[in-house]
């Protein structure tokens, strides 16, 4: 931009001054937690499309299942996404919505110092919701930066007793030098989860004529008080590499490749006697021999730039981890609750129940560069990693007036490779298998691969892509161990085997994507509610059920076969965008899965004054009715229902919102009437838990550069 351009005559400003031009140009990227692999990103974060999900805990088109609280915990509808438990983290895998993880920190490189600030917030002081985000990137130089981003956020609750407060913060850096790379962060994160375990009566909800008054849903009585779950989590890693190469010369185009000077401009140049240059141009065949040595002396000072070419690398990460688990009562819990009495105490009364775990996880590896290595076109990696992990438990001599612990430890050694295609345009895949060979898990095996395939067909571009998985894995430890006043296990497993195929068809023309998938799962470890009948006075009644809860492991095989659609549609200023999901479980009493899911949204999207972007519309996400696992607060999880006795099911019920998004040079914000359509009927995310009613929310997010 010429400096002419950028200044500005605005009254009371020195017109004579001109104004500072900030570049606003950045791109970010995710690493692969295992080995650090760089995964660059399209630059999506002035997108403002779906903005008003942006925010939602049940995920940006309703795959979620939650409590109904924000941040509250929650679990994926669709089977094929689910992730695998994590084993030494076990307790925060339902909070993934607020969890900074290795392999989801965005690092930035940026032109200016970035700033982005972020506030969403709903309701009142009694049951509002607030969420702020603070995200910063600056350069030191062109390969090196460091950033931070800060995560607070503070849920009352539309129904009592399930306030939810979570605070985050997470520091990085890294360097990429053609040699060498590194990439590093720190994170901390608190969360506090307050637990009601439900309402006490679902009729409330589904059939509020049935009581003599009318109950908002801050009157409506829950089954616990004064219950917590605290997790306090800490992740430390580094992962940095040297890499070995050549350089080769770098392909300029013509029109930035030096250009000789004409033989005047280059005599000139080089010879400052004017009567020198005299006498040389008046004597042609001297002439031609000085400049003939001038232009070979200005060829030999070009100097061609070079590019470095990484052949292989040399890879080590180090990530720690550390977690500290409270599960507390100030109050004590209601009589019935559970069908036994305290393990190792006398009284539920105002405890604090503590559970500890640390690891520390070390990769060795070696990359050979796809296209440099004749044995390893393709690219290979080859790995080892060994693990240590510990546990603090309560143990058995634990009484009222002192809290022992137990230390389980468990050590893994693994070995690995992996072979990549990743350049072209056409056929990429991707192998890999890890073997653990010493410890507590040896002989669990990881194998899985995945390949896309991109050509033209007709006027439209098609992706093919495939996915396959095999693992045989020890359950996680929570599964085999877990001791508190509430629950206390110490279990036998067997390994768990799975595996899975999956394919997806995508067509950029049409908008369309289909998927299709299968897994089988052999000895399918989960958490179980385990309910006992609490009769009343007469002997004869059942007044309530206990809530037990523990770990089963299925005998036999169980088969998830899923299909997935997304058609979206566009013409002109209307667009409405289409996903829906059918899955069937063989065993839905062991594995319970919504049959259909779906997701629409029908909006426009207009601009008013060519620079403010407006997008109007109402979603609707939905699922099908099921048995849908219940919550067990005493163990911050989510466990299967107890097929013995009679089950509740939710679901069948549309959640509908209305909203408006805006956006205006670096600021995004958007309205959203949540849940527009709520009104008595079986309104419930999970068993005994409600959506919220109807209510408002507001956001806005904006990027600052220097």
């Amino acid at each position: 931009m010429d400096p002419e351009q950028r200044k500005r005559s605005t009254w009371g400003r020195d017109t004579t001054k001109t104004e500072h031009f900030v570049p606003t140009e950045f791109y970010q990227w995710h690493i692969d937690e295992r080995l650090g692999t760089v995964t660059q990103l399209p630059l999506n974060d002035t997108l403002p499309h779906l903005f008003q999900n942006y925010n939602a805990t049940e995920g940006m088109t309703g795959e979620y299942s939650i409590l109904g609280n924000l941040g509250a915990p929650r679990y994926q509808l669709n089977f094929l996404d689910r992730p695998l438990a994590d084993e030494t983290f076990f307790f925060i895998s339902p909070y993934s919505y607020f969890h900074t993880s290795v392999s989801n920190l965005l690092y930035t490189n940026t032109k200016s110092p970035l700033t982005n600030l972020q506030y969403h917030t709903c309701g009142t002081r009694e049951n509002g919701q607030d969420r702020v985000r603070a995200y910063f990137a600056t350069n030191i130089n062109k390969l090196a930066g460091f950033g931070f981003k800060l995560d607070y956020l503070y849920g009352r609750g539309y129904y009592n007793n399930q306030a939810n407060s979570q605070f985050g913060g997470t520091i990085f850096g890294y360097y990429r030098g053609e040699h060498y790379e590194m990439h590093a962060m720190a994170s901390w994160e608190h969360s506090k989860m307050g637990e009601n375990g439900g309402i006490e009566n679902d009729a409330y909800i589904t059939d509020p004529q049935s009581f003599p008054q009318s109950y908002g849903s801050r009157d409506i009585p829950t089954v616990l008080s004064s219950v917590w779950n605290r997790n306090d989590n800490q992740t430390y890693y580094l992962t940095h590499r040297y890499n070995l190469g050549f350089y080769r010369d770098a392909e300029v185009p013509d029109s930035l490749k030096p250009v000789m000077p004409s033989d005047n401009e280059l005599l000139k140049a080089r010879i400052d006697n004017d009567s020198l240059r005299t006498v040389i141009s008046a004597d042609t065949i001297r002439l031609q021999l000085v400049m003939d040595s001038l232009k070979q002396q200005w060829l030999s000072e070009q100097v061609t730039p070079q590019d470095f070419i990484p052949v292989s690398s040399i890879v080590h990460t180090l990530n720690i981890r550390n977690l500290s688990h409270s599960n507390y009562i100030r109050s004590g819990l209601p009589t019935d609750y559970l069908s036994h009495a305290p393990y190792y105490r006398t009284s539920y009364d105002d405890f604090n129940d503590e559970t500890h775990a640390f690891s520390i996880r070390n990769t060795l590896g070696l990359q050979l560069r796809e296209g440099f290595n004749k044995w390893a076109k393709a690219g290979l990696t080859l790995f080892a990693a060994h693990e240590l992990d510990s546990y603090e438990l309560l143990s058995a001599e634990t009484n009222d007036s002192i809290d022992k612990f137990q230390t389980f430890r468990e050590s893994h050694l693994s070995v690995g490779g992996e072979i990549q295609k990743a350049q072209g345009n056409t056929l990429h895949y991707k192998a890999g298998a890890e073997l653990w060979v010493v410890g507590d898990k040896a002989g669990d095996l990881d194998i899985n691969g995945q390949a896309d395939l991109n050509f033209r067909l007709w006027k439209d571009t098609v992706h093919l892509e495939a996915k396959a998985q095999f693992q045989n894995i020890t359950p996680a430890f929570f599964y085999r161990h877990y001791h508190s006043r509430t629950s206390w296990w110490d279990t036998s497993l067997d390994q768990e085997t799975r595996s899975r195929i999956e394919g997806k068809l995508t067509i950029d023309r049409t908008n369309t994507s289909l998927r299709l998938g299968i897994e089988n799962i052999t000895g399918y470890t989960h958490f179980a509610m385990q309910r006992t009948p609490v009769y009343s006075s007469d002997g004869t009644t059942i007044s309530s059920y206990t809530n037990d809860v523990g770990v089963a492991q299925q005998n036999g095989s169980i088969q998830v076969i899923s299909a997935s659609l997304s058609q979206n549609f566009h013409a002109g200023i209307f667009h409405w965008d289409n996903s829906v999901t059918w899955q069937r479980s063989s065993h839905a009493e062991v594995l319970p899965l919504p049959m259909v899911f779906l997701y629409t949204n029908p909006y426009i999207v207009f601009h008013i004054a060519t620079v403010l972007r407006v997008e109007l519309g109402a979603d609707m996400r939905f699922f099908t009715e099921y048995y849908a696992p219940d919550y067990a607060p005493l163990i911050n999880h989510y466990a299967v229902q107890d097929a013995s006795i009679e089950r509740t099911k939710v679901g069948n019920w549309p959640i509908i919102n209305a909203y408006a998004n805006f956006a205006i040079k670096r600021v995004r914000g958007y309205v959203n009437v949540k849940h527009a359509n709520a009104t008595d009927a079986r309104t419930f995310w999970a068993p005994h838990y409600p959506i919220d009613p109807m209510s408002i929310h507001f956001g806005i997010s904006w990027n600052f550069y220097d």
